[in-house]
Order: structure tokens, then sequence, then C-alpha cells
């Protein structure tokens, strides 16, 4: 593979979970076999960078976030061999991989706590945060899963002391102002990065360098430790990044960007907020809002933008009155809510299974910038399984066919890691094997989607503006760079609009379409007058350099109702 180091700026990330992807063995339990025999899928989709979800061995009380060992692979998804075989396969077909780095806490089976907890004047005591007089209130932090966790203290009889967790109570939080724990997490980086992995997703970003219980227990200086984490990285491999999991305020994310020299990546929350706002009012002004609020990413950062992740939909970066109105559209149903903050649902439902509105939703993704970032199943339009608890409602195996278990597993569906999807997004009527046989499918939409975002690097890397329109439903923006200029165009509402948008201040001669929701007459000029149909999207392209014929799609054909 070709060394690019600003690889990631117009990445296609697909975020899988091995155990929930593919099962070759009929075990019940996804593994690394079946992530192999399904590259050829990821490749023609046309994904450049797989996110892997925790693979390491974990007693699996939450989902594999609960680590007993950072050097291993869990046993039921195969062997370090393995691992090494989906590298190379991967490598081939010239896909990055980026892993989970779960450092701000481990399980309460990792011999580090294990130990911790023998010996109060051992090496490991200091691996985490000890109180041995129960804590007074000040001292209790705010829980992360209200309704599943009380306090962020708990007793151990053994130690006889409580211990700080952030998390559930079986993962206590590493003391991460121990400069030996900021060792081991280099170490950690280090050992993967010789398997070849192109960088880390760093899980619970804000919480590694929070406060955490008592003075002395986070980075002194954090921002130094985060730079030094990012030196240590490229010092070992200079195109590897880190990808913030940060859901942090406005005025704290320059902590993570600072001047380019911490995050190359970091997770576009406020954004994913203010999109699902947008959707909720028909409206392209919260979304407006929130890219103009956001602070410029210094070179070589990157926002990475997400419609819907692997956990809830967290709205708490909205005013209730907005964050409410999102819960009624989205989330009528209490048991559609979790955590008094988000909602545990996948987008098709959300949205009524409109193929339209679900179009139009990925295209807008796609188009804006910052790198775009999918979720398994997301290019068939999978649903979610409300009987499951908490966000195991939107972790349920992949949909590849439409027989026993959705083609994920020859095993009795008794057995199964997690149950499948049921009711009108069940894999009988939503698979991969179907949507390939169909050229007006949400698969080959995707597929077209994710050819014309990769011809198309302008909205990737580009200088963004925002255009004028006449409607507020409308939302239009230009994305420039010295090879070219993209135009994207998006309707969030249901209705039909008759819109004129400012293009430019000056003629850009043929604007090419790329790709839009029907055929449309061609552009030409400093405005436009169009008429958009319901959730209509539309991108177009001028690039005096190269014929109009190179790097231009045809627009698609209506979709399916």
């Amino acid at each position: 593979m070709t060394t690019d180091v600003a690889w990631y700026k117009n990445a296609i990330i697909y975020a899988l979970d091995v155990e929930t992807f593919m099962d070759s063995d009929g075990d019940g339990v996804g593994d690394f076999q079946g992530l192999i025999e399904s590259l050829d899928y990821l490749s023609g989709l046309g994904v450049t960078c797989l996110w892997l979800q925790p693979f390491y061995p974990t007693p699996n009380h939450d989902d594999g976030y609960d680590v007993a060992d950072y050097y291993g692979i869990d046993s039921r998804l195969g062997t370090l061999g393995d691992f090494v075989v989906f590298m190379r396969e991967a490598r081939e077909r010239g896909m990055h991989v980026i892993v989970e780095l779960v450092v701000n806490h481990t399980s309460i089976e990792h011999p580090w706590f294990q130990e911790a907890r023998r010996d109060p004047r051992g090496k490991y005591r200091d691996f985490y945060i000890w109180h041995e007089e129960p804590p007074s209130p000040e001292r209790r932090g705010g829980v992360v899963f209200p309704g599943k966790q009380v306090s962020n203290w708990e007793y151990d009889a053994e130690a006889g002391a409580h211990y700080w967790h952030w998390f559930y109570a079986h993962q206590p939080d590493l003391n991460t102002g121990n400069p030996a724990v900021q060792e081991e997490i280099k170490k950690i980086m280090g050992f993967w990065l010789e398997l070849g992995v192109a960088g880390f997703r760093i899980d619970a970003a804000a919480f590694l360098f929070k406060r955490k219980g008592l003075a002395g227990t986070y980075p002194e200086e954090p921002e130094l430790f985060l730079g030094d984490l990012r030196r240590f990285l490229t010092a070992r491999s200079p195109e590897a990044i880190l990808l913030a999991e940060a859901d942090v305020s406005l005025d704290e994310l320059s902590f993570f960007l600072g001047e380019g020299e911490r995050m190359n990546l970091i997770f576009n929350f406020i954004l994913n907020n203010y999109f699902f706002l947008g959707l909720a009012r028909e409206s392209a002004e919260p979304i407006r809002e929130a890219l103009l609020s956001l602070p410029t990413c210094p070179e070589p950062s990157q926002y990475a933008n997400f419609v819907r992740n692997h956990d809830e939909l967290n709205l708490d970066r909205l005013p209730d009155d907005a964050s409410d109105l999102v819960f009624e559209r989205f989330a009528p149903d209490p048991a559609m809510r979790v955590y008094e903050r988000g909602i545990r649902r996948r987008l098709p439902p959300m949205l009524g299974g409109d193929r339209r509105h679900i179009e139009m939703v990925y295209s807008l993704l796609f188009s804006l910038p910052g790198t775009p970032v999918l979720r398994y199943g997301d290019e068939i339009g999978m649903g979610e399984n409300l009987d499951l608890p908490e966000r195991l409602s939107v972790r349920t195996p992949m949909q590849w066919t439409d027989g026993v278990n959705g083609g994920f597993s020859t095993a009795d569906p008794s057995r199964l890691v997690r149950p499948m999807v049921e009711g009108e997004l069940r894999p009988e009527r939503v698979n991969v094997a179907d949507q390939r046989r169909d050229p007006r499918s949400l698969l080959n939409y995707f597929l077209r989607l994710i050819r014309t975002r990769k011809e198309c690097p302008e909205l990737g890397s580009g200088t963004v503006e925002l255009l004028d329109t006449n409607d507020s439903a409308v939302l239009a923006h230009r994305c420039d760079r010295s090879d070219g200029v993209a135009i994207a165009i998006h309707n969030l509402s249901g209705e039909e609009r008759k819109v004129s948008v400012a293009l430019s201040d000056r003629d850009l001669g043929n604007l090419i379409d790329l790709i839009g929701d029907r055929q449309y007459e061609p552009v030409r000029g400093r405005h436009a007058e169009m008429h958009l149909e319901p959730y209509a999207y539309r991108w177009l392209r001028t690039d005096p350099q190269r014929s109009q014929t190179v790097g231009g799609l045809p627009a698609t054909e209506p979709s399916a109702g």
C-alpha cells in the first residue's frame, strides 16, 4: 500500500463488530475467519478503512468494552494468527484498519485490577483510583448511565476500599495520572502497530483526560499527554491516526484538536445532534448553525461525520426543548429511549422506511466537510431489535441473506450471540443478497454514492462555504479545492420546493451533475433556479481541467418508494 499520511481525509470508514458480522464455524458468534471471507464484499462496496470494535479477551459484560487483556484476541473470535491473516488480506485490498484503544478503564477481571485489589503496596495499586472511606457527596461524579448506575464509587471487599468508575461498576477507571499507566498505554499501541493497524479509535476520550474522583488521578498536563500519544504514534507509524470519541461541548473541542498535533480525526457529535434536529424540524437552519459554530480544524486534523453509531443517539448537545422535539419525532415510545438522553434506534425505522428520506440523509452525510463513517448494515437499511437491553438494540447480527439467521450463522437461533432483527426490517425483507440483484436497491445506491464521493475529493478536504438560498428547508454548500469546485443541494422537507441558490460570485461555467435523486436540467452561471421534489438532493461539480465526462455520474433514477 502506498504511504499517504493524510489518507483519512478522503477515507470511507466502515465500523463493525467482529462477533456480529459473519460466523464461519457455526457456533453462533462472528469471527475473524468470517470477516476475512467478507472482505471482498467490503472492498466492492468501496470501503477504504475498517474500524473494528473491541475483539480483546473479555468477560463481555459491556459488549467487549470491559477488556481483560490488551494483547490478545477473544477466543470466540479466533486467534492472533487469524488477526494477522486478516490484516494481510485487508492490506491486499487497499484497506486500512483501525482498532479500539479502550484505556479509560479495564475489566474488573483484568490482571492489573486483580493484583491491585490484593496488594495495597504493590505496583498495580496506583493503576486505579482508590478511596478507603466512603466518598463525600462532593466527590461523587455525575453518572454516565442514569437509571443503571447510582454512584461512581464501588466498594471492593478484598481491597477494603472504594474504587472509581466513570462507567459500569465492573469497569474500574485507570489512573491516567500515573506515568506507569501512560507507559502501558504506549506499549499497547506499539503492540498493535507492529501487527499493522493504521491507528486507534480512542474510546471515551473525554473521560480519559477528565478529573477522576481524586486530585492527581488524571494527567497534570493532559494536553501534553495527548500530544505525547500522537508523537509516539507518528514515530512508530507516520501514516497511523488517532480518532477521538469525544462527545464534548464546543469550547472543549480545541483540547482535542490543538494546532493539529493531537487528534487526526474527531467524531462530530455536535453536528450529529443538530443534524437530527434539522431532520425533526425539516429545516436546514440547525445544520447551518452547527457548521458555522464548529471550530475550524487545523491541518492536518479533520472531523469524522456519522448518522448513527453503535451507541445511543445522545442528544445532550441540544437545548432541552430541541431534544424533546427530536424524541417526539423519532422515539415517541419510551422503550425507544435510554439513559434519559438518547435514542436506541437505527435510522431507517426512525424515518418510517422512506427511501427518499434515507437517501437524502446519507447524501448529505457524504457531501458535508469531513470523513464519512458508516455503521455495518447502514448500506442495506438494517433496523433495530428493541427487545434487547440498552444499546444492544442496534448491535444485531449482519443480514446477509433471506435464509436462516439472515445468513450470519448456521447455528440454532438460540445459540446466536444476539437475536436477529424482527418485523418489517427482518432479514427475509432486508439483506445483502437480494439487494445485490436489485439495481434500484439501497445497497446499489450506496455503491454509487461511495464511488462518486471518492471521485470528488473536494467534498472531503475542500474549503467549505454555505450558500444562500431563499428557503430555510434547503441546505446548499460548496467545497473548493485547487483542482475543482463541488456544490451540494439538499431539501430536508417532505414537500416540493422551488428554490433559488446563489452558487458563486463568479461564473462557474457548466456544472456537471454527479448524483441526484432524479434527472435535472443543466446548471450554468452564478445562480440556479430549481424545482426540488420532497427530500431531493443534487451534487454538482465544475472542473475546467477535465473533460465533462470524467469523474461524473449520471443522476440516479427515481428510487423505489
